[in-house]
């Protein structure tokens, strides 16, 4: 266990880690999961883990591609969509089957966040620190969080670091109510990169150090070299990752490492998208500049998260070579985050707005998702930062990337999909059974996304239905 002596520097570490991520108050006592992971109450549900039989009857249909909706009715059996027709659907005999009139309502497919954090965002930096937050408890910790995630209406998501690996097991069962998760595992960084998240008085282990608390609860890997990237990436794929995430440049929410430099050479990213193609599954990266990911791009990486600063030629880039962009619209760092970590923060959101612009102008494949990361009271912003897409999108796009756009990258994993069984981020015949019935229609008003405790009438996932106020 990692034994810390010096609580200043402990201090100063906290508040260059969170202030950057926009949480203002200093951590306090650590508190059960209900009173510290975000504001809004925890629903107990009580779903049984083998799905029912449902046939949805008098809906409207978004089925997650479309533009144009059909008031229909849909047969879930199991945890996959049976039947969609805009006749009356005659159950067979032989099965039991739950009918729910949606009175019209609108029906579209489970929310995606693909840039995830969901065990390291339920809690602090100092937290994390603490001796008594142990797997086990920080795992305590993510169900709470994955269940007020799926009851936002967030079906799926794609976790890009963090211990997730066993809680992803248990939402998968049904032993606890979560979203499925494609887990990532740890954030594999070069030393003093992005991920490289000792405290300013730990030493490498490579020069008397120890091994980092980040390291050993698997927030993040330190590989040097092409025989430990090829380490961690294998460690990560051993213990159940769907595809790698890799820091390939600088961070605006850290202190150590400067938002322009460029991490990892071109052959230690190469060795990260080999050995992940020996499983085959891909690469997905860190980085904001066009140096970092125009080596990404040579070294066979698949997708790109944030890209923020990225220039019209290397988004030109991405869309001829049919890379994904992970884009998301980030927040001002707070007051109290260091100088260096405002300015830094300001010049990504000063560059988004190009990056949306010019990613959908070039017809870039384009995925969406929060990346909130010790900052667990912003959990519920999950739902109000899908607005910001306003700014870019009209709703019918914004609902589309949020369910089948954002489910595309997931074909990248190949044999590593733990969720083959059925199509995810649509409602069609042989889909996943993942769906929310909202009061309203967000083709018209996008903001009742964001209204999910008051408009989601009907949650969903694999045919279990989660939550039910139209009874």
């Amino acid at each position: 266990m990692l034994k810390i002596k010096n609580q200043f520097i402990i201090g100063f570490f906290t508040l260059v880690l969170v202030g950057c991520h926009n949480s203002s108050q200093t951590p306090s006592e650590l508190k059960s999961p209900d009173t510290v992971i975000g504001e809004q109450k925890t629903v107990a549900i009580k779903a049984s883990a083998v799905p029912k039989n449902i046939l949805i009857n008098n809906v409207q249909i978004f089925n997650g591609k479309d533009q144009l909706t059909m008031i229909g009715n849909v047969l879930v059996i199991g945890k996959l969509i049976s039947k969609i027709s805009a006749v009356p659907i005659v159950a067979p005999d032989s099965i039991k089957v739950e009918v729910i009139d949606g009175k019209g309502k609108f029906l579209m497919p489970g929310l995606i966040d693909n840039h995830v954090h969901l065990a390291i965002n339920t809690m602090s930096q100092m937290d994390l620190l603490k001796p008594e937050i142990t797997s086990e408890k920080l795992d305590e910790f993510t169900r709470v969080e994955g269940e007020k995630m799926l009851l936002r209406g967030f079906t799926t998501i794609r976790d890009l670091g963090g211990p997730v690996f066993t809680v992803k097991k248990d939402f998968d069962k049904g032993t606890f109510p979560g979203p499925r998760i494609y887990p990532s595992g740890a954030m594999v960084s070069q030393t003093s990169g992005h991920g490289d998240a000792r405290l300013p008085n730990e030493k490498s282990r490579r020069w008397g150090g120890e091994v980092s608390r980040a390291e050993l609860m698997g927030v993040g890997f330190i590989a040097d070299g092409v025989p430990e990237v090829l380490t961690a990436t294998r460690e990560n794929l051993r213990s159940g990752a769907t595809q790698i995430k890799v820091m390939a440049g600088g961070g605006a929410a850290t202190a150590y490492d400067p938002l322009d430099v460029t991490q990892y050479t071109l052959e230690e990213l190469k060795a990260a998208v080999t050995a992940a193609e020996d499983w085959g599954t891909y690469v997905t990266v860190h980085a904001y500049t066009p140096r970092a990911v125009k080596r990404s791009i040579e070294a066979g990486v698949k997708c790109i998260e944030h890209g923020q600063l990225l220039d019209v030629e290397t988004i030109k880039l991405l869309a001829s070579k049919g890379i994904f962009l992970s884009l998301q619209a980030l927040d001002e760092a707070p007051p109290t985050a260091p100088q260096n970590v405002r300015e830094k923060k300001h010049k990504v959101i000063e560059g988004t707005d190009n990056a949306y612009k010019w990613a959908k102008k070039y017809k870039v494949k384009l995925l969406w998702g929060t990346d909130y990361l010790f900052e667990p009271k912003n959990g519920p912003k999950q739902s109000t930062d899908i607005l910001k897409l306003q700014a870019w999108l009209s709703p019918y796009e914004i609902l589309k990337q949020l369910t089948y756009d954002n489910a595309q990258v997931f074909k990248l994993s190949g044999e590593r999909n733990p969720y083959q069984a059925g199509k995810l981020g649509e409602i069609s015949e042989g889909a996943y059974a993942d769906m929310i019935l909202v009061d309203g229609d967000p083709m018209k008003d996008i903001k009742l996304v964001a209204d999910y405790e008051n408009k989601f009438m009907l949650i969903v996932k694999d045919g279990i239905v989660y939550k039910n106020t139209i009874k």
